[in-house]
């Protein structure tokens, strides 16, 4: 098996120079796909925090780097959208989002901004005890009541004892606001206006309108739910 990628055939969101060497840090299996960026890519194609591997490992052996309120270790750990990486030393905090191209950006945030996360409920189940446990779109389980639902999006926070604990949540309904992840129209925020169900395998459609009344149409998986009446655009550093 490779244990690394060949520059020009990295994804395209990673958005790195393609002839500056030859080969780039191959992700491995973690909470996100194949697709997500590696910590060491980011580190040093990205932020420029670090000039070469042997440099993103000191970094992160010292444990400056933590992920989603965890130290990372592993440099071919990948991160996803909505992930927070903060890097205590420098006190910089980051959040890594998608734009408008589908490209992966980080945008820094404040520390306060820096405890939570935003989650997308990817499936729920009933286990031992008959408690309901929402399994989540990174990886992550945790467990509720039954009023939280598949494609309804919560924010966790990241610190302390009550880690994971949930202190917000945004329904995938009708009305309420969301952002594109995928496709064409990656990185777009818009009020669901309209929820086409559709019969057997076809994805179900979802109609979003945009800040200034344009509409436009995406699938359901590629809908990532951000708020309710108004988007949380000051909290997670979107842009409508």
């Amino acid at each position: 098996m490779s244990y690394h990628l060949k520059r020009l055939t990295a994804p395209v969101s990673w958005h790195i120079a393609k002839k500056e060497e030859k080969f780039v840090t191959k992700t491995s299996p973690g909470p996100h796909s194949g697709a997500a960026m590696p910590v060491a890519v980011w580190l040093r194609d990205k932020m420029g925090l670090a000039g070469n591997m042997k440099e993103v490992k000191r970094i992160l052996n010292q444990r400056q780097v933590i992920l989603n309120g965890k130290p990372v270790t592993d440099p071919k750990l990948g991160l996803g959208i909505f992930d927070i990486i903060s890097i205590p030393k420098i006190g910089k905090h980051y959040r890594v989002l998608t734009d408008k191209k589908g490209r992966m950006v980080t945008i820094e945030i404040d520390a306060e901004a820096a405890k939570t996360r935003l989650c997308k409920i990817r499936n729920k189940s009933i286990v031992r005890g008959g408690k309901v446990q929402l399994n989540l779109l990174y990886g992550a389980n945790l467990l509720a009541d039954n009023t939280y639902h598949p494609k309804d999006s919560i924010v966790v926070t990241l610190e302390g004892e009550n880690r994971f604990a949930i202190v917000d949540h945004f329904p995938f309904a009708i009305g309420n606001m969301a952002m594109v992840i995928g496709g064409k129209h990656s990185g777009k925020v818009g009020r669901i206006s309209e929820i086409r169900v559709a019969a057997g395998s076809i994805p179900n459609r979802v109609i979003l309108q945009d800040k200034d009344g344009e509409t436009f149409e995406t699938v359901e998986q590629y809908v990532f739910m951000i708020g309710r009446e108004t988007p949380a655009i000051a909290e997670w550093g979107i842009e409508g």
